[in-house]
């Protein structure tokens, strides 16, 4: 007799023939799952990229120290004003530019700051309008520069009235 009829006409399954069921499972997984890791790849790529924005540069200035204006509502004495400054640039190159210029920067400078009364210097408020006036005076200096540096900010790091 033969093996199938002495196994009740049934035919055995060889151990090859059990595997490419397996192996047909596993490679669906895996084209499945390279799509997908593929589509997120591609997804978190096609996303704007955050432009990276450069890190401010600081140039300090050396102190001021002026003879502030009299205050008529004051006792006549002499004030006297210590002001510190760094201002806030937006690239190396331009420190360059502003060292050329810094005696004419520091010219403007203590003219705006000798025109000031303790007054105007003593709330919030003063400083904050002066360190305005400062960086428009700071501009007016390179008026007529078509590469004239750009000054964002003027940061006031001392500041003594006496």
């Amino acid at each position: 007799m033969s093996s199938s009829a002495a196994q009740g006409g049934k035919e055995v399954k060889t151990g090859k023939s059990k595997l490419v069921p397996i192996l047909i499972v596993l490679i669906v997984l895996l084209l499945a799952g390279g799509g997908g890791g593929g589509y997120f790849l591609y997804k978190r790529s096609s996303q704007p990229a955050v432009p990276v924005v450069p890190p401010p540069v600081f140039f300090a200035l050396d102190p001021f120290t002026v003879n502030l204006a009299t205050d008529p509502d004051s006792d006549g004495s002499d004030h006297y004003l210590h002001l510190g400054l760094t201002l806030k640039i937006g690239s190396a190159d331009e420190e360059h530019k502003l060292t050329e210029y810094l005696p004419e920067i520091r010219s403007h400078i203590l003219l705006l700051l000798s025109s000031k009364k303790p007054s105007d210097l003593a709330t919030v408020a003063g400083k904050q309008k002066l360190s305005d006036e400062l960086r428009t005076t700071i501009e007016k200096t390179f008026d007529h520069d078509s590469h004239a540096p750009k000054v964002s900010g003027v940061l006031l790091t001392d500041f003594v009235i006496q």
